[in-house]
């Protein structure tokens, strides 16, 4: 197949000297992503307002948010293969459109169905996991590679953003607006994340026979294993979400209540964590280390410190710094993570081997969620936290010595203007 056209921009040409943010494409992809971001975070978010006013019970609050996790698993690998036979802009619409149309009825259901509720949350988990892959993919065709970290970078700070200041955005809302009404306003921001993003540059696929969905998510399975560095990679980032993420989400308020009896500690670890990874999005936004990948791999065994902090008794200031830095670490690694998936894997199975990545790494997260607390109950939280640090520490650093670990990369390992992204 022929190579990308944006592998082709040269290190002289102008459109690397221009900043990725003066683009009016690029400027529309973010509005977009940033909408979408900002709808799959604000519907738990209000959904427990609504649990506080007693609109829902909190029994109905689990069976309405795993329903949305449910469609989120069952629409990832299916949108990474039509994202890949089709137009991405086109999956991002019609995906979009359906969480949009979907979220209004979770409105109407509020006190009334839970049912209504639980159905119409699959739609818009479908919805969120059919966008994931395909913004991915599309942002490679709307961003030439040598700006592509940049573009990244700008894209997961605003997601940071949206984290920090929403929560106070919306709870200023409710003292107007109730939680229907806010539901609503989530509804409109799928719609945004429908319209808004730019037409891809990316031409028709060569016209062939069609194969079933299965075989073809084989085929990006099978791209996926060509590069060793993406399967250790995330492995790694799998483990370390499975359990540091899912430990220290799950302990912290109890060591925050229980050793610190306050608080405090829970809100500040919560906001630094958040701080740490806007600045890793500002560093990396700029930064080129020469070793990205092992930089990056070491970035991420960084949240190990956050569950370490948890059980060794600290002062509280350690706790909060732990977190900052699990935050910058993510970041660090998140980035050149998704730089490089975009400029190595094949262009025509970019939302497969994307897929791949958001069901493994995101999509399994609320497995380790609901693994966690019964091994606590089990084990101890002195055991459960110590496992879960030392395999944050452990699973990139074995990450590390895969084949091309060390620049993200098949290629031939040797500095130079090629490498540079």
């Amino acid at each position: 197949m022929t190579s990308s056209p944006e592998a082709t921009v040269s290190e002289t040409d102008p459109r690397r000297r221009r900043s990725v943010l003066r683009e009016a494409a690029f400027l529309r992809l973010w509005s977009g992503t940033t909408a979408s971001g900002l709808a799959t975070w604000a519907l738990p978010f209000v959904l427990g307002l609504a649990v506080l006013d007693r609109s829902i019970t909190p029994g109905g609050l689990g069976l309405v948010l795993a329903a949305r996790t449910g469609g989120f698993l069952a629409a990832v690998p299916i949108s990474g293969v039509l994202a890949d036979r089709y137009s991405r802009r086109s999956v991002v619409l019609w995906a979009g459109l359906a969480a949009a149309v979907a979220t209004p009825l979770i409105a109407v259901g509020l006190g009334r169905s839970a049912v209504l509720m639980a159905v119409a949350a699959t739609v818009v988990g479908a919805g969120q996991g059919a966008c994931r892959p395909a913004f991915q993919a599309l942002a490679a065709e709307v961003v030439d590679a040598p700006r592509r970290q940049q573009a990244n970078a700008a894209m997961t700070l605003a997601v940071r953003i949206t984290t920090l200041v929403a929560p106070g955005l919306i709870a200023v809302l409710a003292a107007v607006l109730d939680a229907g009404a806010l539901l609503l306003g989530t509804g409109l921001l799928w719609l945004a994340a429908a319209l808004i993003p730019p037409a891809g540059t990316a031409t028709a696929a060569v016209a062939r026979e069609r194969t079933s969905f299965i075989t073809e998510f084989a085929e990006g399975v099978r791209e996926a294993r060509r590069h060793p560095w993406f399967l250790a990679g995330l492995a790694a980032l799998t483990a370390v979400i499975a359990t540091g993420y899912s430990a220290t989400s799950v302990v912290l308020p109890l060591v925050s209540r229980d050793r610190y009896d306050t608080e405090a500690v829970l809100a500040s670890a919560t906001t630094g964590y958040v701080a740490g990874a806007l600045a890793g999005a500002l560093i990396i936004a700029r930064w080129r280390p020469r070793a990205q990948g092992w930089t990056a791999l070491a970035s991420l065994a960084c949240y190990g410190f956050a569950p370490l902090s948890l059980l060794l008794p600290v002062h509280p200031a350690v706790v909060v710094a732990a977190y900052v830095i699990a935050g910058l670490g993510l970041e660090l690694f998140n980035v050149p993570w998704f730089t490089a998936t975009q400029r190595e894997v094949e262009p025509d199975k970019l939302a497969r081997v994307s897929s791949l990545d958001f069901l493994l790494s995101y999509g399994l997260a609320p497995i380790g969620l609901a693994l966690i607390a019964p091994a606590i109950d089990t084990f101890g939280a002195q055991a459960v936290l110590g496992t879960c640090a030392l395999i944050c520490f452990l699973a990139p650093a074995a990450a590390a010595l895969a084949p091309g670990s060390r620049t993200f990369s098949r290629k031939a390992e040797t500095p130079g203007p090629a490498k540079q992204q």
